[in-house]
């Protein structure tokens, strides 16, 4: 039990992903963006969300664990670093966010982007950033409830075409 009462076995705690579950992380991501979806199977973005050692050795991955499971996982890319697509000088992006179905309802999305906006603020970042696309509709909606926002000006198309929309989030 912890001090609110709650039994700790039932909390989400987020924490930087160790090299033994890469690839679990890599197969969750995978199930996350091609099962829903949003990625087509065996395309080349498939392959670079399941390659979870080569994204750590450039950019920190965090991830979301219930008891002993690992639940969710995302990206954080710092400015000028090779996972960070939208990052400008003094914004923290962070990327390919997957929740697995089992365990929605459990905050894991809500503590992963939490954790990223404590740590923009904790480096002294002036916003977070975040690339979503309209049929991520689960996550748009804990973005939205921290107060994420539309940036269109910085929108922009895959390679395939597929319509990607910024979000940020300033930080005093």
């Amino acid at each position: 039990m912890n001090a609110a009462g709650t039994d700790v076995k039932d909390e989400v705690v987020v924490r930087i992903a160790r090299p033994d579950e890469y690839d679990l992380i890599g197969e969750l991501t995978v199930e996350v963006y091609v099962g829903e979806g949003y990625v087509v199977p065996g395309s080349p973005y498939a392959a670079e969300l399941a390659d979870i050692t080569h994204r750590a050795a450039s950019a920190q991955v965090l991830v979301a664990a219930h008891g002993d499971r690992v639940v969710g996982s995302l990206t954080v890319a710092r400015p000028g670093t090779p996972y960070a697509e939208i990052a400008r000088p003094g914004e923290l992006e962070f990327r390919m966010l997957a929740v697995s179905k089992t365990a929605r309802g459990l905050g894991a999305g809500t503590m992963l982007v939490r954790t990223v906006i404590e740590m923009a603020t904790a480096e002294s970042f002036g916003a977070v950033v975040l690339t979503t696309m309209p049929a991520m509709v689960d996550a748009r909606r804990v973005y939205d409830r921290f107060g994420f926002v539309p940036v269109p000006e910085r929108d922009w198309r895959t390679p395939a075409g597929e319509q990607l929309t910024v979000l940020g989030l300033q930080l005093s």
